[in-house]
């Protein structure tokens, strides 16, 4: 009987094991879907782009736009001008003379890299720039995208082709995070992500809490904000460029790029 009763107390056990097992990952899942939600929300109430930033789209993409067709629009807006004034004159691209003006700036950068500082500027007054469950300030994140954009700009300098592409996706690439951030504190759970941020860990961590990372949110972005696919691509694929296909070109820069980001992008120790 005793033997009876002690099997009788391991079924009954792993029963109980099991239905917490169950139970947990149910619960699990349901939190994944909830904050799937919440990302999709956020994204959704983001407005849309200004005015000015759809002028200079409509002019990097028209074959008859020019130089001084984009100079027109970006005096129009002071804050892209002083943007492209203090880019200019930073050591990060690397030109030989002071910049004056805004005639100077937008001859020297080009279309391309002109329209990356406007849609990133754009962005960033969209949206409140929070990144504290990374431990990185707004003033951090505007530097990371610089560096991210002055590299490439200056890997294709001669060759200018791939820029209109990878100039705003450079400059845009960690704007997912700035989603990611808002949830993990919402969720009261930025003090422990960022306890365990490091350089080398952080998308598997993004995952780990959230069932998705910076590089997919950013594209999510992308998408709502109908950007052209090969921009949406080129980030969509940086992690996983066996299935980047027609867009390997693009989304292997960025994935360049995106590795010297995480090596600052991190909680400070």
């Amino acid at each position: 009987m005793d033997k009876i009763i002690t099997i009788l107390i391991g079924v009954m056990l792993a029963v109980s094991g099991w239905v917490l097992t169950q139970t947990f990952s149910l619960s699990k899942e349901k939190s994944y879907q909830r904050i799937a939600g919440n990302i999709l929300k956020k994204i959704k109430s983001l407005p849309p782009l200004p005015k000015s930033v759809m002028e200079i789209q409509k002019i990097t993409s028209d074959p008859n736009g020019s130089i001084a067709d984009l100079i027109k629009v970006v005096k129009e807006d002071p804050m892209l001008t002083a943007n492209l004034l203090k880019a200019a004159n930073s050591p990060l691209y690397g030109f030989s003379r002071q910049i004056k003006n805004v005639d100077q700036a937008v001859s020297l950068f080009g279309m391309s890299t002109v329209k990356g500082f406007a849609v990133a500027s754009a962005v960033r007054n969209s949206m409140k720039i929070d990144l504290s469950a990374y431990g990185v300030s707004e003033s951090k994140f505007v530097s990371i995208s610089q560096m991210q954009n002055a590299l490439i700009t200056n890997w294709y300098k001669r060759d200018r082709s791939k820029l209109d592409i990878l100039s705003t996706a450079s400059f845009l690439l960690e704007i997912g995070a700035v989603i990611i951030s808002s949830i993990l504190v919402a969720e009261g759970l930025a003090d422990e992500f960022k306890s365990r941020l490091t350089s080398d860990n952080r998308l598997e961590l993004e995952r780990e809490y959230l069932e998705t990372d910076t590089i997919a949110v950013t594209a999510q972005i992308f998408s709502y904000w109908k950007f052209d696919e090969e921009l949406v691509n080129s980030i969509k694929f940086v992690d996983n460029l066996e299935n980047a296909e027609d867009f390997i070109d693009y989304s292997a820069r960025m994935t360049s790029t995106n590795i010297m980001a995480s090596s600052t992008f991190k909680s400070p120790s």
